[in-house]
């Protein structure tokens, strides 16, 4: 039995087996003889989250002390505990993997060696090891044996807080960060995801505090080294649009910016499988093999997975190792972006499906953040939500919004960076009445801005949100491109856009205290 560096620090006591960063197939194997899920005619390992499809914002807190409490941004996302509450639950959590076989897998976060650090996750169950070893950066063997964890992740999701409502907690779930400890603890949700948006959320902690931009956003790069960022939150269209067959993938879902580029926290991706069509999106679809991992999605008899059935969930999930998209950057990293993309999915069918931005509009559509919460992101949401959600991943952002924003303005002011809005939501009508935009056409925007043929169009004024749309873009029915001429009665759409324009405003007053964003207020619709 291989025992992993430090173990001893981490206070489980009488464990039967340790198994430590197994390979894929051992972990196959484990899989299969803990009956812990089914496996797909293609040989792809599916799993069933149970009721916990999507993350549980309402019960992830931070250990209120010093001296990160004054780095933290408290409020309904970043909810303090108190450091008693947490060594409970902590306890609680090192019980349940006590006396047990438990799984330890050891990764990193970050491709820049600069930047990277070191994760050890702890768990109960083999798959979770196994989305934990797709996500995150896999190390070789010599770095494995000179591997000590700077943060430790305990998952103990068989373990519930049965005394919560005595604790003063939204459930018996908890999600727990203690920053100076470097220690995070899961109970009582099985949603593998929790372990990877909760790297991320530390990530947005320390990366900022060094003078690094971290970022929810997807990123590729052309043959030329032309990087791009995709910016936006579940759902709005960051991996599908982001994994292109002519450029190279650098990662899906989160980054960091450096003064030498552009570079992925994980060494996988998390793609969402509703409707998964292999004409439409062939390199996620040929990317579900051995390996990956399929979440709650439903499959036949002989493993046949029927991707348009969400009657589990709207957020069915694969995992998979990027070395599955054919067209990667092996090194995870790149040049300074040449373009930037803000990703919304409008549930109310106003903006339109492309806009270049002023630096001024960037930030103000930055720290909007403005789309839909997307079916089965997050419990008890099952169907789009307009949300404003600041930096297009307020729920993963510790610190304050105009943090990340006054970094990513500099990087764009000393770059030379193109901003646009890209609208992967609804044309001819809200949510319900509208259609949801293309694949296709949102791909024909796309293409015109990473080739630069977009800057070649005749633009005109958007009314009331003041944004340059072009009046012609080649792959994009010209009634789409202006909202306006998409909707049967004029009058609706007025009502509808003035309504959109007035939600924009009442958000931003959130900024009045701020003197950047007085500023940058000036750049949005006026109600």
């Amino acid at each position: 039995m291989r025992i992993p560096n430090d173990f001893e620090k981490l206070g489980i006591s009488g464990e039967k087996e340790i198994f430590y960063n197994l390979s894929y197939d051992e972990l196959f194997e484990h899989e299969k003889r803990a009956n812990e899920g089914k496996v797909s005619d293609n040989g792809t390992f599916m799993v069933d989250t149970g009721i916990f499809t999507g993350r549980s914002p309402k019960d992830k807190y931070f250990v209120k002390q010093d001296p990160s409490a004054k780095y933290i941004s408290w409020g309904k996302i970043n909810q303090p505990i108190s450091k008693e509450l947490f060594d409970k639950l902590l306890a609680k959590a090192k019980n349940q993997l006590s006396n047990k076989s438990i799984y330890v897998q050891d990764a990193y976060c970050g491709a820049s060696l600069k930047s990277r650090k070191s994760v050890r996750f702890v768990t109960e169950v083999a798959w979770q090891a196994h989305f934990v070893k797709n996500m995150f950066i896999r190390p070789s063997d010599d770095e494995l044996a000179n591997f000590h964890p700077d943060f430790v992740v305990y998952n103990a999701c068989k373990c519930v807080n049965e005394d919560y409502a005595k604790d003063g907690l939204n459930s018996d779930v908890f999600v727990i960060f203690n920053v100076e400890e470097n220690v995070a603890v899961i109970g009582g949700t099985w949603y593998g995801g929790e372990m990877k948006k909760g790297i991320f959320s530390m990530m947005n902690y320390w990366l900022p505090l060094e003078g690094k931009m971290s970022m929810h956003c997807s990123a590729n790069v052309g043959a030329g080294g032309d990087t791009a960022l995709f910016f936006g939150l579940s759902g709005t269209g960051k991996t599908t649009l982001s994994t292109d067959p002519n450029r190279a993938l650098i990662g899906d879902d989160e980054h960091g910016w450096d003064d030498e580029g552009v570079f992925n926290f994980e060494g996988g991706c998390y793609a969402k499988c509703i409707n998964l069509d292999p004409n439409s999106e062939p390199e996620i679809y040929g990317a579900i093999k051995r390996n990956a991992l399929l979440e709650n999605v439903v499959a036949d008899a002989n493993g046949k997975v029927d991707y348009a059935d969400g009657s589990k969930t709207e957020n069915t999930r694969v995992s998979y190792p990027i070395e599955h998209i054919a067209n990667h950057e092996p090194s995870l990293s790149a040049g300074h972006p040449k373009n930037i993309i803000f990703l919304s999915a409008d549930a109310f069918g106003v903006l339109p499906p492309v806009a270049k931005l002023t630096k001024e509009q960037a930030m103000y559509y930055f720290l909007s953040g403005y789309t839909a919460k997307v079916a089965g992101t997050e419990r008890g949401i099952t169907e789009p939500v307009a949300t404003f959600s600041a930096c297009f991943g307020e729920p993963f952002m510790p610190l304050h919004p105009t943090v990340y924003a006054k970094l990513l303005g500099e990087k764009i002011d000393k770059h030379g960076v193109n901003v646009y809005l890209v609208n992967t939501g609804w044309s001819g009508g809200a949510y319900g009445v509208g259609k949801r935009m293309s694949i296709k056409a949102t791909r024909a925007c796309i293409n015109a801005i990473l080739d630069g043929s977009i800057t070649k169009c005749e633009f005109e004024n958007f009314e009331k949100f003041n944004l340059a749309v072009p009046k012609e873009l080649a792959g994009v029915e010209t009634k789409l491109l202006n909202p306006a001429n998409t909707w049967e009665n004029a009058d609706e759409y007025a009502k509808t856009r003035e309504k959109l324009a007035k939600m924009f405003v009442e958000n931003f007053k959130r900024y009045e205290d701020v003197k950047e964003g007085v500023e940058y207020a000036k750049a949005g619709p006026k109600a």
